[in-house]
C-alpha cells in the first residue's frame, strides 16, 4: 500500500517552464491525505519558494528543499546538510571566474546572491518566489551553507563540465532544471532526505512513489519502491526509474 509520494517540481510537476502549480494538484493532495497518503514536494528550490507554490495546501505537505539539504515535516526540521565553508568559498570564486553565470548561496534563513543582474534577481523573486538578498561579497555570509548553485540563462552545456572538472571529486555537482548546476552537501540528496522523512513517518521504501526528471532526482527514484521518470527526462535518468510518465497528475488520479 502506498503511503508517501514525493515529486520533483521543475520539469516534473512544473512542465515546459511553468512557474505555477496546476490547481488540480491541490485537490489531489487533499484526496490523498484522506486516504492517509502523505505528499512531499522535493526540489532544488528554497523552502520559501515551495511554500509559495503550494500555498493552498502548504501546511498539509512535507518539503525536501535545496536538493535534500533541508527536510521539513509538520514545520520541523527532520534533516539538514551543510557544505564545508572553505569548499563553498572556492565554488563561489570559480563561479565568478566563469563569467556568465549567477551564484546563489542558500542558507536556512534565506538565500543570497552576489549577482547585480536585475534579470536574475527578478527571475528569483518573481518567477521562483525566493526570499533572496543581494550581497556583493558572499564571503561575508556567516550562516552555514546549505547549498550552492549557479544559473546560466544559456543553459548548462558548458557550465556543468566546468564545475565537474573543478569540484566533481569533492562534492556532488548536478543539473537542476535546464538553467542550474547545483552543489549538494556531502551525504545530502533527495534520496537521503526522502529516507529520513519516510523513517520519521514510519513508512517503508516499498510504500513510496517518487517522480523526477533530472540527475538530482536519481537517488530519490532509487529509494522509492516505485520511481517514475518523466518521458522527457535528462538522458539516462530513466535507467534509475521503474516506469515513465508525462503526467504526475494522471498517475495520482489512477492511484486514487
Amino acid at each position: 500500500m502506498i503511503k508517501l509520494i514525493a515529486s520533483d517540481l521543475d520539469g516534473t510537476l512544473l512542465r515546459n517552464g511553468a512557474q505555477e502549480i496546476n490547481p488540480e494538484i491541490f485537490d489531489l493532495i487533499l484526496r490523498l491525505k484522506e486516504k492517509d497518503i502523505h505528499f512531499a514536494a522535493a526540489s532544488g528550490r528554497q523552502l520559501y519558494s515551495q511554500r509559495c507554490l503550494f500555498a493552498p495546501v502548504k501546511d498539509e505537505i512535507s518539503y525536501i528543499a535545496e536538493n535534500g539539504s533541508l527536510c521539513i515535516c509538520q514545520g520541523k526540521v527532520i534533516s539538514k546538510g551543510i557544505i564545508e565553508r572553505s569548499l563553498g568559498l572556492q565554488i563561489i570564486k570559480a563561479s565568478r571566474e566563469f563569467g556568465s553565470c549567477h551564484t546563489l548561496l542558500s542558507c536556512e534563513s534565506r538565500c543570497y546572491t552576489d549577482s547585480d543582474s536585475q534579470e536574475f534577481i527578478r527571475h528569483m523573486r518573481d518567477d521562483l518566489h525566493n526570499d533572496i538578498h543581494y550581497c556583493p561579497d558572499l564571503t561575508n555570509i556567516t550562516e552555514p551553507f546549505l547549498k550552492l548553485a549557479a544559473c546560466d540563462f544559456h543553459g548548462t552545456t558548458y557550465l556543468l563540465p566546468y564545475f565537474k572538472e573543478k569540484f566533481g571529486a569533492q562534492i556532488d555537482v548536478v543539473t537542476s532544471g535546464n538553467l542550474w548546476v547545483d552543489f549538494i552537501a556531502p551525504g545530502a540528496n533527495k534520496g537521503t532526505a526522502l529516507k529520513r522523512l519516510a523513517d520519521h513517518l514510519g513508512i517503508r521504501p516499498e510504500e513510496c512513489i517518487a517522480f523526477g526528471d533530472q540527475y538530482n532526482d536519481i537517488e530519490m527514484l532509487q529509494f522509492a519502491g516505485c520511481g517514475y521518470a518523466m518521458k522527457d527526462c535528462a538522458p539516462g535518468v530513466e535507467r534509475y526509474a521503474d516506469a515513465s510518465t508525462d503526467s504526475v497528475e494522471e498517475v495520482l488520479q489512477k492511484l486514487l
